[in-house]
This record gives C-alpha cells, sequence and structure tokens, in this order.
C-alpha cells in the first residue's frame, strides 16, 4: 500500500510555487512550435497583439497529467488529467493501451487513489479550486458518494487500508486550527477520529495488517515528526525525537514490524531511515540505511514484493533513481528518467511495475509507467501540445553566484534562442518560503522566451533541496538576509552582464509574490516592473485571515504575531509600499483561504491611490494558484503581455 502524497499537502499548506495543483508542481507544458526564434531579433516588439495571444495561448493550453493510482489487478492506472480543461480523473487501460474519462465536473478534482481491493476509487474535489476539498467514493458503474460534510471545511485525501475497507484522510471539521486523522470504515459509512493532531498530520501509512498507523505532523514550517499509533489502543510513540529543527516526512511500512523513513535528524541532507517494532510494541531508534552528501531523498516506494525500494533523490533540483535492496542495505544505480523532475511513484500490488509522473523544462507533465523485469519505461498519458514543437524549448543551464554575505546561491538560467550580451530579463521567485526551483515546465518561462524576454530562477536562501541549515536560514529576522539576496541575484545578473540593467522584471507567485513586493519597496530603482501572484504582503492581516491552522505552523516561519509584531510589520512589504515606481501586475484567486484576497487589494488600493501604472486580475473560480486552463492561459497573456510593454 503506498503512502500519501506528503510533497502534495505540504505544498498545499504551504505558500505554495505559481501553482496549486497536483504533485506540489507548476503543471504548465512547454511551448508552442513558434518560428520567431528563427526570423528578425526584433520579433518580439514587433508583433502584434494578436501573435502575442496565438503564441502564449498556445504555451499556456498545453495538457499535464499526474497522480497514478494502480487498480487491486495492476492493469489500469487512474490519474488526474486536464485535457477537459478542468482536471478530472482518467483510467488508462493497459490491455488497450488507450485512456477514458470517468469524472465530469466544473470543479477541479485534486487527488485519486484506487482501492487494494475492490472496485472503488476515493477522489478528493476543490470547489471553486479552493482549499475546502471534498471526497467522494467511485464505484466501478460511476456511482458516487459524498464522505465528508461538503462545507467550508478542510479535508485532505490519505491512502487506503491494505483490504481495501478503510480509508484515511485529514479534517479540520472539529477544530479549524488543525489538520485531524480520520479513519472511514466504507462497509458501515462511517468515519471515526483516530488522532488529533495539533496543528496538521495526516496519516502516513498503515501497517499491513491495519492495526498500526504512522502519523506524520508539522511542529512548525521545516520541523516535522513521525509517530507511531496503535489504532485499537489509541497508544502513540514518538519516532522521530530530535533537538532544535530537522524533517522526517515519508514513512513506508515493510512489514507489521519494520518501518522505513525519509529524515534528516543529526544531518544535512535527507536520507532513508529503519526503524524496528520489538515484540511489545515498542519501535527502535533510527537506523540510517541509504544516503548521499550530494543529493536528498524524495520519495521511495517497495517493489518486487518489498524486496526492494525504488528511491528517487533531488540531485541539484533534478531526479535520480536508484535501487536499494533490502535484505543487504545495498544501494545501485536506477533506470533513466524520460525527463529531469519525477515523482508521486504508485506501485502496482505485485511491485512488478509503477507509475510514476515525469516532466522536463521542455517535457510536458505526464504518466509514465516502469516494467521492472523489462526495464524500461512506456508512457500512459500523452498530454496534447497543440501547435507546440517540444524541440523549440529552452533547457535551462545551472548558475551559481554568491550572495552579500559570501553564501553560495543557485539559479536556472533560460535564455531566448540566439541571445548574445545583455537581455530583458524577469527574475522569477518560487513559493514556500521552502519551495525549490527545479527546471520542470513553466509555459510563463518559455512564453516570455519566445518574445524575447530572459528569466532567471534563483534558489534563495530558505529553499529546499540543499540542505538542512540552507532551509532554514530565512526563519523570523532572518528573512531581511533572504530579501537581500534579491539584490544580490540582480547584482549577478548585471555584473556577469545576462541583464541589461534597464530591462529586469520580478515575478513570484504565494510567498514568491511576497519576493516580489519585497523587491519593489527595498530594491525600487531596480525593477522595470513586477507581477505579483497571490502573494503575502502584511503579515498582520495573513495571520488573522489565513487558515487557522496554516497560522499555527507558521509563526517559527515568519515570525508570532502575539510576540513579534513588531518584526513581522518591518517585514510586510505594505508598509513600503510607497517606495514602489514599477508598473505591478496583481492576479489573485478569490476563493483563497490560504493567502487571502485582502492581500492583492492593499497592493491595488495602494498604488492605485499614488497612480502607479497597475492591473489587477481576479479569477472568481480559483483558490490558491491556477487549476483551470482557461485561467492558466489567462493569467499567462496578462504577465508577458505586462512584461513585454514594460520592459
Amino acid at each position: 500500500m503506498t503512502h500519501p502524497r506528503l510533497p502534495t499537502i505540504v505544498s498545499t499548506l504551504c505558500l505554495l510555487t505559481l501553482s496549486a495543483l497536483p504533485g506540489c508542481s507548476r503543471q504548465d507544458e512547454p511551448g508552442p512550435a513558434v518560428d520567431a526564434m528563427d526570423v528578425d531579433p526584433d520579433y518580439a516588439a514587433a508583433a502584434s497583439e494578436s501573435d502575442l495571444e496565438a503564441v502564449v495561448s498556445r504555451m499556456a493550453a498545453i495538457g499535464w497529467a499526474t497522480g497514478p493510482t494502480f487498480s487491486p489487478d495492476g492493469g489500469r492506472i487512474a490519474y488526474i488529467s486536464s485535457e477537459t480543461g478542468t482536471p478530472q480523473v482518467f483510467v488508462f487501460d493497459s490491455s488497450t493501451g488507450e485512456s477514458q474519462q470517468i469524472t465530469i465536473g466544473e470543479d477541479t478534482v485534486t487527488g485519486v487513489r484506487w482501492a487494494p481491493a475492490g472496485e472503488r476509487l476515493a477522489i478528493s474535489v476543490a470547489p471553486g479550486g479552493g482549499l475546502n476539498s471534498q471526497l467522494y467514493l467511485l464505484t466501478d458503474a460511476g456511482d458516487s458518494g459524498l464522505i465528508t460534510a461538503g462545507g467550508k471545511d478542510n479535508n485532505w485525501l490519505g491512502e487506503w487500508s491494505d483490504d481495501g475497507r478503510y480509508l484515511t484522510y485529514s479534517s479540520n471539521v472539529e477544530n479549524p486550527e488543525s489538520m485531524d486523522s480520520y479513519l472511514y470504515d466504507t462497509d458501515v459509512g462511517e468515519a471515526s477520529l483516530i488522532a488529533r493532531n495539533e496543528g496538521i498530520g495526516v496519516v502516513a501509512n498503515l501497517s499491513p495488517n491495519g492495526e498500526r498507523a504512522v502519523i506524520w505532523r508539522m511542529k512548525s514550517r521545516g520541523d516535522t515528526n513521525l509517530y507511531l499509533l496503535d489504532i485499537g489502543m489509541g497508544r502513540e510513540q514518538l519516532l522521530t525525537p530530535h533537538d532544535s529543527v530537522a524533517e522526517s516526512d515519508f514513512a513506508l511500512f515493510a512489514d507489521d514490524d519494520t518501518i522505513f523513513i525519509t529524515t534528516n535528524i543529526d544531518r544535512e541532507m535527507i536520507a532513508l531511515g529503519r526503524i524496528d517494532i520489538d515484540v511489545d510494541g515498542n519501535a527502535g531508534p533510527i537506523r540510517i540505511v541509504a544516503e548521499r552528501d550530494d543529493a536528498e531523498l524524495q520519495e521511495f516506494e517497495f517493489i518486487r514484493d518489498g524486496a526492494e525500494a525504488v528511491l528517487v533523490w533531488n540531485a541539484a533540483g533534478r531526479s535520480e533513481l536508484m535501487i536499494y535492496n533490502v535484505a543487504d542495505e545495498t544501494m545501485s544505480g536506477g533506470a533513466d528518467l524520460p525527463a529531469e523532475i519525477a515523482g508521486g511513484i504508485a506501485v502496482a500490488g505485485d511491485g512488478g511495475q509503477f507509475a510514476i509522473t515525469v516532466s522536463g523544462a521542455a517535457t510536458p507533465q505526464d504518466v509514465w509507467r516502469f516494467d521492472v523485469e523489462a526495464d524500461e519505461f512506456s508512457r500512459v498519458s500523452a498530454s496534447a501540445h497543440d501547435g507546440v514543437d517540444l524541440s523549440t524549448l529552452v533547457h535551462p543551464e545551472l548558475v551559481r553566484y554568491v550572495a552579500h554575505d559570501g553564501l553560495e546561491l543557485s539559479g536556472w538560467l533560460y535564455r531566448p534562442p540566439g541571445t548574445d550580451g545583455p537581455m530583458p530579463i524577469v527574475a522569477s521567485f518560487h513559493g514556500g518560503p521552502e519551495g525549490q526551483e527545479r527546471p520542470r515546465f513553466r509555459a510563463t518561462y518559455q512564453a516570455l522566451l519566445s518574445r524575447g524576454i530572459g528569466v532567471f530562477a534563483p534558489n534563495v536562501r530558505g529553499s529546499s533541496g540543499f540542505g538542512k541549515t540552507f532551509v532554514n536560514l530565512d526563519n523570523g529576522a532572518l528573512r531581511f538576509d533572504g530579501i537581500k539576496d534579491i539584490e544580490s541575484t540582480v547584482d549577478h545578473l548585471i555584473e556577469s552582464g545576462i541583464a541589461d540593467p534597464d530591462r529586469i522584471g520580478i515575478m513570484g507567485g504565494s510567498y514568491g509574490g511576497y519576493m516580489v513586493m519585497a523587491g519593489l519597496v527595498h530594491y525600487p530603482e531596480m525593477f522595470g516592473a513586477g507581477a505579483n501572484l497571490f502573494g503575502v504582503v502584511n503579515f498582520e492581516t495573513f495571520f488573522a485571515n489565513t487558515e487557522p491552522w496554516m497560522a499555527a505552523i507558521s509563526t517559527i516561519e515568519y515570525g508570532d504575531p502575539a510576540t513579534e509584531a513588531e518584526l513581522l510589520k518591518g517585514l510586510s512589504p505594505i508598509h513600503k509600499v510607497d517606495k514602489v515606481i514599477a508598473p505591478t501586475i496583481v492576479l489573485h484567486g478569490a476563493n483563497d483561504t490560504n493567502v487571502p484576497v485582502v492581500e492583492a487589494e492593499q497592493v491595488v488600493e495602494s498604488l492605485e491611490a499614488r497612480e502607479i501604472p497597475v492591473k489587477y486580475v481576479l479569477f472568481p473560480d480559483e483558490g490558491h494558484g491556477w487549476r483551470k486552463t482557461a485561467n492558466r492561459v489567462t493569467s499567462d497573456i496578462e504577465i508577458v503581455r505586462w512584461f513585454e510593454t514594460h520592459l
């Protein structure tokens, strides 16, 4: 039985990157086959408005697929696809090689899990694109039934028990400040509370006999724990005691008495650990069994009936597969991936095949299947890229540079083809803040590149993927150093001859939107234009209006409003917004309860009052990020038009 996709859950509760779609990645894909790359270099400036809309629309409309899950017999794979414009569930039949849509609705499907036994699928649906996802059970006959309350409560889909009777999920239905853990009994149609979680938590995995569970909890952002729960007795044991901060996120039972986890306790990089349970039910200490000093373990799953595990490592932003032998505790190289980024593994019942979501800078995000015996990948989904020649798209190069205090930073540089010398460029900051910029497909990037505008996407301090110390370098008052990284980033672009100093833009979503506004207020002369996508600008209003559980886990990361109000005020761009001189576009979802729309309204009102050029794009059917294709197209057209006009 596979575990919940913790990156998906964490990305939802974190301030996200440019999208809140499944799999914690922007579901943009490669852009159109624009022959502009081979014509007059002044094409971007001379192109008409209709050309811009056509180019960007084709780019942003490229499809995506994610979240695979196997049928009990391993012959079918359910997954989520954007094919219809609103993400829905499709099922791939390996005997025919064809996929069929099985859900139809106006709201986005955000998760799907196939029961290991029987013909039931559990799905989560996000009304209006918001965080109040509701859970349904679907039968093979197409019948569906709502198993959550259907209101404003937040619900996160978990996993099935091995016998297919029980489904786990998390909900704040009883306490808005916490995501508690539930077990839904499909035989009686009732849910029972099995764990109360301070802040947030999920059932990371159930034991094969269904008697035990591992509960994952976030103490604060960047500090997580795993607990062993005896479901019948209600007894809990802390599996991951540690001092200071550490992350222990994934957990899988190899059998009823053996647990494997990912953790960075007592180390910089996330590694694979093993915990054994004795005959009295007591868990032993963590023993590290696989590690790398140049990469962090992203996730893992057991294959070959548990004899091996496939490990997904994050090596400087790119994914690498390796195979771990459980018996002799050795690690060997795995198959080459079809593209740069992979994650969200699902394994068929016998472990003879697994499915995984794969994407790359010039590769649409799709589901692929790997045959363990044949040692080869085959494509499951084939996301449309109408009018787009993927071979024309830009692959980035990794650039390293130094911050104001000597700290090494890095980022991904995307150059328009044929560019020589300083160019107009947009610095794009990821969300999180503990997110990571990786070379996955970004429609916005490729659209800007097609218009002759470069993109630099940095990983400033506070980014994940570079060790425990680095990800915590922007907590609390250290965030001022993170803001200084904006200046260091632009200084490098100018001094290295990459950027035209008079044509530099800045953009970002969620926490990246915060960095946009921080850059525009602290370095107003540096930027010619900005694009703020659903970003925090005022920590006072953020803490007062965000989801209570989000506020509870964010006090260490940003500051505690009860005791550090002055710090939060100093960190809030809204109190210096009178310094903004750059034209700014603000985009937000009306149903965003993560970063509520009041954050956008404050910026727009302030800039309008000072007659600074500002445009406000509000999506009435979205929450924290754009899930629907039509809205992604609109957003990218507006952003590219904005930078083309002002740079």
